[in-house]
């Protein structure tokens, strides 16, 4: 079996997006890792050759502004990338800049792609989402939250990213088929420090709405305590995130029972949510066999 691992970024450094550790998290996995870099203002090149092994193989992208709309530029760069992985690899294992992968699920990983690679009707593998927000030891439970995705699809070059590269479709818009896996996926692109997750929100916004203006003063704050919902995290962070998490210097704290719902709907749904693990209306791109 031959895997191969891609991803797309630009300006981490800047940004605070922890792309070593997100790389790295997946290396074992895979027998090649292909980052389709962007026409980066840091050192963010520097920052992925700095990474141990073979493995890695950077190709260099700019970035269209034609596609800021709807954040496609996303879904451009990361086909990019996908484009680029070696034919004859049975699975594509996609990672983000700020996902990291732990330790703990790499054996359930490795025996899902080797148990579903002679069943041809498994088009790409479900990954849980833990979305931590604000601080490390928070995770964002509300309704915003995607709970599921997928980051392992079969090597098929008409499987493309879809709108902003949250998931993947068919390149005629068909849903993958897809198999439920017991492996997590960490996403920390709501953790940083408040001066860096308003630079960061502010280019991020300019990626859906051209017409969003610059980020402003250098020292502007995000506003964390706007969030619906947290919970505290228990257990344990993938371990390549020891040292970030060492290196929190900001405060945020937010009672569990304090909540900011929008209205009584969200409220109810919230409540099935956490009382009948149901979530009605979710938004789901992909269909489970």
């Amino acid at each position: 079996m031959k895997v191969s691992g891609f991803s797309f970024v630009k300006n981490a450094v800047i940004y605070g997006y922890p792309v070593t550790e997100s790389i790295r998290s997946i290396l074992p996995l895979v027998d090649e890792m292909i980052i389709c870099l962007g026409d980066s203002e840091d050192e963010t090149e520097a920052l992925i050759r700095s990474i141990p092994g073979e493995k890695i193989r950077i190709i260099h992208s700019v970035w269209d502004p034609e596609l800021r709309t709807g954040g496609k530029v996303l879904a451009a760069e990361t086909n990019k990338a996908l484009a680029a992985t070696a034919a004859d690899s049975d699975w594509l294992f996609y990672i983000q800049a700020d996902e990291v992968v732990h330790e703990e699920d790499h054996a359930a990983i490795k025996a899902a792609m080797e148990k579903y690679l002679p069943d041809k009707e498994t088009e790409g593998l479900l990954f849980n989402y833990r979305h931590f927000y604000g601080s490390y030891k928070y995770l964002g439970d509300g309704r915003s939250w995607y709970t599921k995705e997928i980051r392992v699809i079969r090597n098929d070059k008409k499987i493309m990213s879809y709108r902003d590269a949250q998931g993947f479709r068919w390149e005629d818009n068909r849903k993958l088929k897809v198999r439920q896996i017991n492996a997590r996926i960490f996403h920390y692109g709501w953790v940083r420090n408040p001066v860096k997750m308003h630079r960061k929100m502010a280019n991020f916004g300019r990626l859906y709405n051209p017409t969003v203006g610059p980020a402003g003063p250098e020292e502007v704050v995000f506003d964390y305590s706007t969030v619906d919902s947290v919970v505290l995290h228990t257990g344990t962070h993938p371990a390549l995130m020891k040292e970030l998490i060492g290196k929190e210097d900001w405060e945020f704290n937010r009672p569990e029972k304090e909540k900011k719902f929008k209205n009584i709907k969200h409220r109810i749904l919230y409540f099935l949510a956490k009382k009948f693990y149901w979530r009605p209306f979710a938004y789901r791109n992909y269909k489970r066999i």
